[in-house]
């Protein structure tokens, strides 16, 4: 999909939008586009999980009708034209969601309902599909998805798939900024019964965490804390940041930490290169670990050369909404661009 900066399409252009939907652990974003292609805005809404979870169907539903309102609401207060245009047609990627799955159908059937379209012009799929479609639209390659969580999937020339990781954060996260963060959190307690010697990284996480080192109570708060509800994922998620800025620092525990999880991406991508015959495969990466943590793309760059030396590691064209807003213009017969 084009992203012109003209605020209005032509006379000719269809009065009717699309939506493109990236619904993650921590947060959905939706974006609405014109037919033509011209995209117009975003709204924010909570994060998804799997369906299966407690509340899973109630909070997929809740996250879809959340951002889309939000994003047309946008357009309302901007008193554009496009605020009262009929949806025609929407893609969803979200957490969660196995292609080919029965979940995958109980999702179709979800946002079927939730958004009031028919089901041939409904799309609902995983979010490392719409983001491989925004990241390489026109051909093969591999994409590492690192956020709160770690999903990678591969397409060759035929277009076969090859997926790897993404099943679960409680049993595969390696690579991911909850694994990361959680990691990081066992290793302070270790240095609080005396395993590990003590080091910078245990005051900067409690410190985070709001706990006193002086305090003998703090594991205990520390064990409570992890199993509330309010915590799960996105909780030892908003602790990597923290182990970043250690590693910055130079200490060689986070620095270890951060390796040891960028080689477990670059194991991903090795294993779709083996699987897809892709010897010296095109790599994105997309997500906020890999983004903004700078220890995890350093040691991910350096394990990427080592593992594969004719990989070309490159940004990636879009995003996940920009693949879903593709997808939804092929449901009404439109090239996505």
């Amino acid at each position: 999909m084009t992203d012109p900066s003209s605020p209005a399409g032509g006379p000719s252009e269809p009065r009717a939008l699309l939506a493109g939907f990236d619904a993650g652990q921590t947060h959905t974003t939706c974006r609405l586009a014109a037919v033509s292609g011209r995209v117009l805005v975003e709204g924010k809404g909570a994060g998804v999980g799997h369906l299966d979870a407690p509340e899973g169907e109630r909070r997929f539903q809740a996250a879809l009708r959340e951002s889309l309102v939000r994003a047309r609401a946008r357009l309302v207060d901007q008193q554009r034209p496009e605020g009262l245009w009929p949806l025609e047609a929407a893609a969803i990627g979200a957490s969660g969601i196995e292609h080919g799955s029965a979940v995958q159908e109980r999702g179709q059937r979800l946002a079927v309902a939730t958004l009031g379209l028919p089901a041939e012009r409904l799309l609902v799929t995983g979010d490392e599909r719409t983001a491989l479609v925004g990241a390489l639209p026109r051909g093969e390659g591999i994409l590492v998805i690192s956020g709160t969580g770690t999903i990678a999937l591969g397409r060759d020339r035929a277009s076969r798939h090859h997926r790897c990781a993404g099943w679960g954060w409680l049993l595969d996260g390696a690579g991911s900024a909850m694994d990361i963060g959680r990691d990081a959190l066992s290793l302070s307690l270790r240095m609080a019964d005396g395993r590990l010697p003590e080091g910078p990284l245990r005051p900067a996480l409690w410190q985070a965490l709001g706990l006193a080192l002086e305090d003998p109570e703090s594991p205990q708060r520390i064990k409570a804390r992890v199993v509330a509800p309010d915590f799960g994922p996105a909780g030892f998620a908003a602790l990597a940041p923290v182990v970043d800025l250690q590693a910055a620092a130079g200490d060689a525990l986070a620095l270890e930490l951060l390796r040891r999880h960028g080689e477990a991406l670059v194991e991903m991508v090795v294993a779709i290169a083996a699987h897809l015959e892709l010897p010296a495969p095109q790599v994105c990466t997309l997500g906020g670990a890999i983004t903004h943590l700078a220890g995890l793309r350093d040691a991910f760059g350096s394990a990427l050369e080592r593992a594969l030396p004719g990989a070309r590691w490159q940004e990636p064209v879009g995003d996940g909404c920009a693949g879903a807003l593709g997808l939804a213009a092929g449901l009404v017969g439109v090239r996505g661009g």
